[in-house]
């Protein structure tokens, strides 16, 4: 039995001072919505419960879908290296990055700089070398793979879509090939939903129709985004199955808001190739956040 557990949109805060130079930015209107929005549901207590619940149940693997700071000022990028070397185990964790991680031209360069070892897969250099096409990923682990894909990239105020492009496109289709002759169990992790209409058109990722080819040609068996900060399972269809696409709520979510609060999804896998078994159980932060609980029990026939 393999436990996968799946975070996402963790959202590290509060914001820092920013300089002219950065307001002078992209920046300006996601501090601004930061403050008159975000603030007053996001918190760290709900991180930290929810994190403790993740180790409780001890998992062999830790998926993280994007989105670990807010603007992606060189001070959030630093804390959240600090977090995730506080928090993480880099042989036990795979990271890809989100919009915000990308929020404006330069800045995912050096969040994957810094948080390198969380998401390197097996063929990428011990060291970080942007001029590296680093994504798709692929990290064996027992019975599974899971292979990182990108979506984030630098957009104009008030968009926040993502990328998934050609090239990308068909690296993964061969990891997923490969995996597959392997006889390994595909999860595959992106931050923007590759679902039409799980979110707005300014927020969508382009090339959807290539993502859910590249799904159908290479094989998958799960697929886990984030950016929506809503617990949501939808399906691609191939010609073989329906591939369970499954997102979380934000990790740092409080209760009482309109999205709902902080979880993560643990899944068991079992079985081999052709007959594998996935089971999911969801925990969320309960009404008085003081703990974690199961909202959500679902087997998926694969």
């Amino acid at each position: 039995m393999f436990k996968l557990a799946h975070i996402s949109d963790v959202h590290l805060g509060p914001l820092p001072k920013l300089t002219l130079r950065e307001l002078a930015s992209k920046r300006i209107t996601g501090y601004v919505n930061w403050h008159r929005n975000r603030r007053k549901h996001l918190f760290s207590n709900a991180l930290e419960l929810m994190m403790s619940g993740v180790n409780q149940h001890t998992p062999d693997h830790l998926a993280i879908t994007g989105d670990l700071v807010n603007l992606a000022t060189g001070i959030e990028i630093r804390a959240a290296a600090d977090w995730l070397k506080l928090t993480c185990d880099p042989v036990k964790t795979t990271l890809v990055p989100g919009n915000h991680d990308a929020y404006v031209p330069g800045a995912r360069d050096k969040a994957l700089a810094a948080w390198y070892d969380f998401v390197r897969g097996d063929n990428d250099p011990l060291i970080f070398d942007k001029e590296h096409r680093l994504f798709p990923t692929i990290t064996r682990r027992g019975p599974v793979a899971l292979i990182g894909c990108s979506t984030s990239n630098a957009t104009l105020p008030f968009s926040a879509s993502g990328y998934f492009s050609s090239r990308q496109a068909r690296e993964t289709v061969d990891l997923l090939k490969a995996a597959g002759e392997e006889g390994l169990f595909r999860v595959v992790l992106i931050h923007h939903p590759p679902i039409r209409g799980a979110t707005t058109p300014h927020k969508r990722m382009i090339g959807i129709r290539r993502f859910a080819a590249t799904i159908a040609t290479g094989g998958a068996e799960l697929v886990l985004h984030g950016h929506t900060h809503l617990n949501t399972i939808n399906y691609l269809q191939t010609r073989d199955r329906n591939v369970p696409v499954v997102g979380i709520a934000s990790a740092s979510q409080g209760p009482g808001a309109t999205k709902p609060p902080a979880a993560f999804n643990l899944f068991s896998i079992s079985g081999q190739q052709g007959a594998w078994k996935l089971h999911l159980d969801r925990h969320s932060l309960n009404a008085k956040a003081s703990g974690m609980e199961i909202t959500c029990r679902q087997d998926f026939s694969l």
